[in-house]
């Protein structure tokens, strides 16, 4: 890597500090990426820089995933990964099965944070929250969290616990005011932790983003990305499959929106726009008004 990009990488390094999680404000996502084209991603994402990567059983690519980081010959110490348990292996009878398989895949004995994946309607919620206590005690796990969770789940997760949360991890984008979500979150001490940040790909014929970024000379994935992170205590995914974008998915650090652009990309918000809204696993969501007032 060149000193340019060295020094890049590490502010890329500067920590969003999820009740003491220390998690790496960009991650590079892997939803919808497997096997060999995957590891061979990750290589190329770690030396570049990456230092977080974010997974989940439900992707099926933990394997790649470890591969990929091991093959980067950047030590396991210097990568923060996260993984989520999927919701069929909440069950007593699964759940630390199934963590198990994941550090088997992920080349690991650690895991720097585990998340449920989705709220569940079936197993309580208090013995979902048990078994990611007794992983942290086992040493299985350092850092726990939740995603997709509504307010109320939140609380309730957080009343819980013995360890507190790391992060919540939920959709947003310029689109969707998540700012309820977003407060309560910071309010417990917990991350943000934002996906689907350039909303599947709507942000690119933004106008207002457009001018902004001609403004500062950036991509809009780039000012996209800058917009989450310059937000106290959250923590963006970025996700590509193209080798060039990840250098500049990381290079958002050598510059700062002013106030007046944060509010303008506030104001993209709309009713509607929540993209990610499975059946039977989403929860009841909390109102997400818009704030430019377009209903």
């Amino acid at each position: 890597m060149s000193p340019t990009g060295a020094a890049m990488s590490k502010e890329a390094l500067s920590q969003v500090c999820g009740n003491g999680a220390g998690i790496p404000c960009i991650g590079f996502g892997t939803f919808g990426m497997q096997g060999s084209k995957l590891s061979r991603l990750l290589v190329q994402a770690i030396r570049r820089g990456f230092r977080h990567i974010d997974t989940a059983q439900v992707y099926e690519n933990e394997d790649a995933v470890g591969e990929g980081i091991q093959i980067s010959g950047v030590s396991r110490e210097e990568i923060f990964i996260t993984t989520k348990v999927w919701v069929a292996n909440y069950a007593r009878s699964k759940f630390e099965r199934s963590v198990n398989v994941s550090l088997k895949a992920l080349r690991t004995d650690y895991i720097d944070l585990l998340l449920l994946h989705w709220p569940s309607r079936i197993v309580p919620l208090e013995d979902q929250i048990g078994q990611l206590n007794a992983l942290v005690h086992a040493g299985k796990v350092l850092n726990i969290g939740v995603s997709n969770f509504n307010l109320a789940l939140l609380q309730r997760a957080v009343e819980l616990s013995d360890i507190p949360l790391a992060t919540n991890q939920f959709e947003y984008h310029p689109y969707l005011n998540q700012a309820s979500l977003v407060g309560a979150t910071r309010q417990v001490g917990a991350a943000v932790t934002a996906y689907c940040a350039m909303a599947i790909g709507r942000v690119f014929s933004e106008p207002t983003l457009q001018v902004i970024a001609t403004r500062y000379g950036k991509s809009i994935s780039q000012i996209v990305l800058r917009w989450l992170v310059q937000q106290r205590g959250v923590v963006a995914l970025s996700r590509t499959e193209r080798e060039e974008r990840m250098q500049e998915n990381l290079n958002i650090f050598d510059f700062a929106l002013d106030q007046a652009d944060m509010n303008a990309i506030f104001r993209l918000a709309q009713r509607g726009s929540r993209i990610v809204d499975p059946p039977g696993l989403a929860p009841i969501w909390d109102p997400t008004p818009s704030l430019s007032g377009i209903a």
